[in-house]
């Protein structure tokens, strides 16, 4: 599995915050704008890291997915 930065998996919760907030109304271009801007930038972020790391774009992806949307429980 594929190690993100702590940078790419911030950047993957703002755009993940920025849908919520843009879904949360109905549809205007000025309210999904910061989504799409932020979803853009953790694209982009996605691409430099996976190709600084020599890592799969698709694995890396995923794997910032599975820990901003799924994350492992804190251990006690």
């Amino acid at each position: 599995m594929a190690n993100p930065s702590d940078e790419l998996i911030q950047l993957c919760r703002v755009a993940v915050e920025a849908e919520t907030a843009a879904t949360s109304e109905p549809y205007t271009k000025e309210g999904w704008a910061p989504w799409l801007a932020a979803a853009e930038t953790f694209q982009r972020a996605v691409t430099a890291e996976a190709e600084a790391t020599e890592t799969d774009r698709g694995k890396l992806e995923q794997a910032v997915k599975k820990a901003v949307l799924w994350p492992e429980p804190a251990e006690r």
